[in-house]
């Protein structure tokens, strides 16, 4: 990762900290991806070539930072989608200004009729990050637009085991699908569609 963007992250988690510290209610706070969990994503989209990325609930663009990182030595985009104009027009700030303008597409709208809309097997990674309850209402497009050896990853499956709980018994039912958690950050549950 360049130093500028690593900066950039830096600086964002830095102030996400301070912000989120005075806010009680966590719908109010920033959600920001770890540095450990944007890691993995990041080393995930390298690893599988991936040219097409969707990721749902932008926030203040952290994870966006790193998935626009891996997508530009992929040659990939990143189609990113938050229902909050606030968060996503920060976060549109901190994309420009590390120079992804071309690897990112900012959507303001729902997640769930998002993936409804996009073709089967047109996603390389799916990464979620949003409202963890409202996942199963989504499905079955979070492995229908997977395509094959493509990953889907939810953020926060061991902070909150029983929100992620009725995706990943949705995931374990899919024989088109394997999982498995992977414990940095909060947690991901990640799936691969075979």
């Amino acid at each position: 990762m360049e130093p500028t963007t690593q900066k950039i992250i830096d600086d964002l988690l830095a102030a996400a900290e301070e912000h989120d510290a005075a806010q009680a209610d966590r719908l109010d706070r920033w959600r920001v991806l770890e540095p450990d969990a944007g890691r993995l994503v990041w080393f995930l989209v390298q690893t599988l070539a991936a040219r097409n990325i969707v990721e749902i609930g932008t926030s203040r663009g952290v994870s966006t930072l790193w998935l626009a990182d891996a997508a530009r030595s992929t040659g990939g985009h990143v189609l990113t989608l938050d229902v909050d104009a606030e968060a996503q027009n920060a976060a549109r700030a901190s994309v420009h200004a590390a120079g992804f303008d071309e690897q990112v597409t900012f959507r303001r709208g729902d997640g769930g009729a998002a993936l409804a809309d996009l073709a089967d097997g047109s996603v390389d990674l799916l990464f979620l990050d949003a409202e963890r309850t409202e996942y199963p209402a989504w499905w079955p497009h979070p492995v229908r637009v997977l395509r094959p050896g493509g990953v889907l990853v939810a953020d926060n499956a061991l902070s909150h085991p029983e929100e992620i709980a009725p995706l990943r018994d949705l995931l374990e039912q899919d024989r088109a699908v394997t999982t498995e958690t992977i414990a940095v950050g909060k947690g991901e549950l990640v799936a691969l569609r075979r």
